[in-house]
């Protein structure tokens, strides 16, 4: 690493909690950033894998949660005073416990599903479904953390997309969906009592909406209460091509009547629903957090507009015909919160200039103490190689350091050196590390140990998640004591407007360069597909096909997300 990187990264100190660089700035991303300077917003306010946002007001500030799935960190925190500009500021999971893990890692799909975050007595509350154990719950008195051990509310299977409500007499509910693929039933939502302090399910769940045949697959359920009603923000129709649905009722169990109240109608925005809505300070305005799902980049994080009309029930978006179905907006005033806060977004790029990875980054389970060590005197990042028994490639391996996609179209840049373990005098075969792009197929820029040398390879899998094998595109040997350029450039090949998930194609090309300025492309094209319930992700790997007593490792000066 160059002194002039060294000098200008001395003195980093609360930075990782408020995202900013070593100059105090707020980190604003090169490739995608909603603020757009002039009292507007364009959405998504975030253009990352956020799926299943819910949102809290405390005072001044807002935080917002989301779907982790097996990925560790999990239930991302992110904090906000606009609710457009946003703030990674850690994660309420730091490390699954064995009594939340229903199967060995890297469990895809599994684990933590769409969670509610709640602010009762002084303390932050998450809970969250796994469709296989139940629902879990952590809390907090600062939401940057440090989050109290996982407490398992409700055992049962098939219940998912939990919500708590405290009541002004002081009970507490839990609404509910159920997973069809677990429970054998869908399309409806339940509710079950629990005790004041929220980390017991009492009494018996019950059945208290069908939506068979006017909202199938309705989930999601978000609790409110507000002029004497119960609440319930739920969306239906399919993650990728539903609407947000609002139930309303004057008793927590129901009967409920139902509203439609925001759709896709004619803007290009599908399947807009699921997420939480809050006010302003002031009280004087209301505004919706939602996903949109986007294929290959996962749901991404919209902020609409709402409204309370006279009948009682919200609209959210803009309603051009009155019929209150409201459409989502592109491009809005933003919130008024009563001052004008600067652009600010979730970090991408990592300097590894700490002894703590960025808050962006996540493994595919729990980490182990073994896989990476970060030094923070060389500003650098060491990924030791690990060997993964029982998987039979990269798509199985737990040891993938990855980040969400951050925007619709950027390039990924890593400063890497490779070290492959030697045997008297000798490179060890066996040893592979460097990039990859991951959801149901991959595609990685390696650096490999053979029998000869050194090689870079471009290697991608079709259908990896259905087991099948790897193919290796492209070789070439190169001098393994040299640092190394690798790069990915990911695209857009889709239509100019995409009207539903489909449309969304995208594309990953490969580059490499042994100076960082002339950079040579490398293998074929790979066609990006999402993962099991996420977007697809990008990052770092460095595995090995041998058990030994010791391994080689790979070394990351820096990796940045550029345009």
């Amino acid at each position: 690493m160059n002194l002039s990187k060294r000098i200008s990264l001395l003195g980093l100190a609360a930075a990782a909690t408020i995202g900013a660089w070593a100059d105090g700035k707020p980190y604003v991303s090169k490739v995608w950033s909603p603020d757009l300077g002039n009292g507007q917003y364009i959405n998504p306010v975030i253009d990352a894998d956020y799926s299943d946002p819910d949102v809290v007001r405390v005072g001044d500030d807002f935080y917002m949660t989301a779907s982790s799935f097996c990925d560790i960190p999990g239930l991302p925190i992110l904090h906000s005073k606009d609710l457009v500009n946003w703030t990674l500021i850690g994660h309420a999971i730091t490390e699954m416990p064995e009594y939340a893990q229903s199967a060995k890692d890297p469990s895809h799909g599994n684990a933590v599903w769409a969670p509610a975050i709640r602010y009762h007595n002084g303390e932050f509350y998450i809970y969250y479904g796994d469709p296989d154990l139940g629902i879990f719950m952590t809390k907090a008195k600062n939401p940057a953390g440090p989050w109290e051990p996982l407490v398992h509310v409700y055992k049962a299977k098939g219940v998912i997309d939990p919500c708590p409500i405290w009541d002004e007499d002081g009970r507490a509910y839990i609404g509910h969906g159920y997973a069809g693929s677990r429970a054998g039933v869908k399309s409806i939502l339940g509710m079950i009592e629990m005790t004041p302090d929220g980390t017991k399910a009492i009494g018996q769940d019950k059945v208290i909406y069908d939506g068979h045949l006017e909202n199938e697959t309705i989930e999601g359920a978000k609790l409110y209460k507000r002029d004497g009603w119960y609440y319930i923000f739920s969306p239906a129709g399919g993650v990728a091509t539903g609407w947000q649905e609002v139930l309303r009722s004057k008793n927590i169990w129901g009967p409920y009547e139902t509203r439609n109240v925001m759709e896709q109608g004619s803007t290009d925005i599908n399947g807009p629903h699921q997420g939480g809505w809050v006010d302003t300070p002031d009280g004087k305005e209301y505004w919706f957090l939602h996903f949109q799902d986007k294929g290959p980049y996962g749901r991404v994080v919209h902020l609409q507009p709402m409204e309370w009309r006279q009948d009682g029930w919200p609209v959210i978006g803009v309603d051009p015909d009155g019929d209150g179905r409201g459409e989502p907006v592109r491009k809005y005033r933003k919130p008024n919160v009563g001052k004008t806060y600067a652009a600010v977004n979730p970090a991408e790029s990592d300097e590894f200039d700490t002894i703590e990875l960025g808050k962006q980054w996540q493994w595919k389970g729990n980490p182990n103490a073994l896989w990476y060590y970060t030094d923070a005197n060389a500003s650098t990042l060491r990924l030791f190689s690990q060997h993964n028994e029982g998987a039979k490639t990269l798509y199985d391996a737990s040891n993938l350091l990855l980040q969400k996609f951050p925007a619709q179209n950027f390039t990924a840049t890593a400063k890497v050196k490779f070290f492959p373990r030697k045997k008297n005098g000798k490179i060890m075969a066996g040893e592979r590390a460097g990039l990859i792009v991951t959801g149901y197929d991959f595609a990685a820029l390696s650096l490999v140990s053979r029998e000869d040398g050194v090689y870079l390879t471009e290697a991608d899998c079709v259908k990896a998640s259905k087991g099948a094998d790897e193919t290796e595109v492209a070789s070439v040997k190169i001098d393994p004591e040299k640092e190394i350029y690798l790069r990915v450039q990911i695209r857009m090949v889709g239509p100019k407007k995409p009207m539903q998930k489909s449309d969304y194609k995208t594309e990953a090309t490969f580059y490499y360069s042994l100076d960082g300025k002339k950079f040579t492309k490398f293998g074929r094209p790979f066609n990006v597909r999402e993962g099991h319930w996420i977007g697809a992700k990008l990052g770092l790997f460095c595995t090995r096909d041998w058990v030994s007593n010791d391994s080689g490792w790979l070394d990351i000066d820096w990796f940045r997300i550029t345009k």
